[in-house]
């Protein structure tokens, strides 16, 4: 016999994704992953109608940054996302403390997704194109030539990818002689103190280490005093020659991480660059020397880059406004997010400038940054520093795989980010050996309170 129920028993059993005003955020979670090709904290924001968005922690970063957040999140609409973003970013900073606010951010776009079944790009005006160009990043680990390393991008370039980006510093010389000066002993101590040591130490010695590394590696370039040679410069333009004798000159070549020099070093550098048809030189000196950028850009053909440590749209706008930079170069976990990154994009068009997009992290980060972008009028390339990492791909559940096809990302058009699930047993088999839990309670940061207010 039929048994008679209520409505709201009734309701009990039927799939409540469909009331968005009704929807209040419960729960923040984390798994820390490492090797993904970084130390990536992933994040799951609960709803109270089992709708589940997906953020992260920028890598490199702790969820800490993110954790400070929840009590001021617990209870609240995730569909109000820039009410959300405005409470919350005051505690977000350049860099990795950005990654907080962003992975948050991200996450209220994948949820406000899902609650209204409509992709996130859509929800940011449309899209400007239906696959995201990826620019391939590439290591070679170890003593190795220029022929080494474009050896490596011609593997990427086999594989479907357009566009490449590889390293060129200091870091090629440190065992070379006569091609580096700096006060004596200083670059020994550098190579002692960035370099694996085989030698038994106790904590103190490896705190202590670690700390005069520390602080050996925070200094800014205008301070190291550091300066290449004329031998140096040869050995680096000859490794920049032997690359495009290998993959040619029509592919788009970038390059990064030069080391801790000045910016009349890198003008010398540069300059001798020119030839090799480079599609941009990245943060050659610190972001916020706008002064030295301008210096940097008026000296040299070569598109200048910068901006994977900037947080929000405002601190973009000194590098546009002094015609310092051809490109930026935002992350959408330290920018500010889906959003502020969207805006940062348009903002740099009003100028004349391109955007790529920085991304080092897990198949959520990504997404998110492929919805951004599809949605930004200038953009050129999506970094994708995962090519060897087998597992990636498998984090998630949902996407085409691979989801990287032959340099590409086909924007998807599945409710939020496109991703329908995360994989828990490939994400339990790459946990962080240092910070094991897989979605654990974070119960403590429920209650968390300060006068948050920034005026009186």
């Amino acid at each position: 016999m039929a048994t008679s129920e209520t409505y709201e028993e009734t309701l009990a059993h039927v799939n409540t994704h469909s009331s968005p005003s009704e929807l209040k955020i419960t729960d923040i979670r984390f798994a820390d992953i490492a090797g993904a090709p970084m130390h990536c904290s992933l994040m799951k924001i609960y709803t109270n109608q089992g709708l589940v968005g997906y953020g992260e922690v920028r890598d490199g970063a702790s969820k800490t940054y993110a954790l400070m957040l929840k009590s001021r999140l617990l209870g609240e609409n995730p569909c109000n996302i820039d009410k959300l973003f405005r409470r919350i970013k005051q505690f977000g900073g350049h860099a990795r403390q950005g990654g907080g606010v962003c992975g948050v951010e991200i996450a209220l776009w994948d949820l406000a997704g899902k609650a209204y079944g409509v992709p996130v790009y859509q929800m940011l005006g449309g899209k400007f194109r239906d696959s995201i160009r990826m620019y391939c990043d590439t290591d070679v680990h170890g003593k190795h030539d220029g022929t080494a390393m474009g050896n490596a991008l011609l593997k990427r370039m086999e594989k479907g990818f357009t566009f490449l980006k590889m390293d060129l510093g200091i870091g090629l010389l440190l065992d070379e002689p006569g091609t580096l000066s700096a006060p004596l002993g200083f670059l020994d101590e550098m190579k002692r103190l960035t370099r694996p040591t085989h030698a038994p130490i106790d904590d103190w010695e490896r705190r202590q280490r670690r700390n005069r590394a520390y602080d050996l590696m925070n200094i800014a370039h205008p301070f190291t005093h550091i300066h290449v040679t004329e031998k140096g410069l040869d050995i680096l333009e000859q490794y920049v020659a032997d690359v495009r004798a290998v993959i040619g000159y029509e592919v788009p070549l970038a390059i990064d991480h030069f080391g801790h020099i000045g910016v009349d070093d890198c003008i010398k550098l540069a300059r001798r660059l020119e030839k090799y048809n480079l599609a941009w030189l990245e943060d050659m000196v610190p972001w916020q020397l706008t002064d030295q950028y301008v210096k940097l850009s008026r000296a040299s053909t070569i598109p200048i880059c910068t901006g994977e440590d900037i947080y929000l749209k405002e601190n973009f706008r000194p590098l546009l406004e002094s015609g310092g930079v051809s490109v930026i170069h935002p992350d959408v976990l330290t920018s500010g997010g889906i959003l502020e990154n969207k805006k940062i994009g348009d903002m740099a068009e009003e100028y004349g400038v391109s955007m790529a997009v920085h991304m080092a992290e897990s198949p959520i980060a990504c997404m998110a940054a492929v919805h951004s972008v599809a949605a930004t009028n200038n953009f050129i390339a999506l970094e994708y520093h995962s090519v060897d990492v087998p597992w990636w791909d498998d984090l998630v559940d949902g996407l085409p795989k691979p989801i990287v096809d032959h340099g590409f990302i086909r924007v998807p058009d599945k409710p939020g980010l496109g991703i329908e699930a995360l994989n828990d047993d490939v994400i339990r088999a790459h946990l962080h050996p240092d910070i094991p839990g897989l979605w654990e309670p974070t119960d403590t940061w429920n209650d968390e309170w300060s006068h948050d207010r920034l005026w009186s």
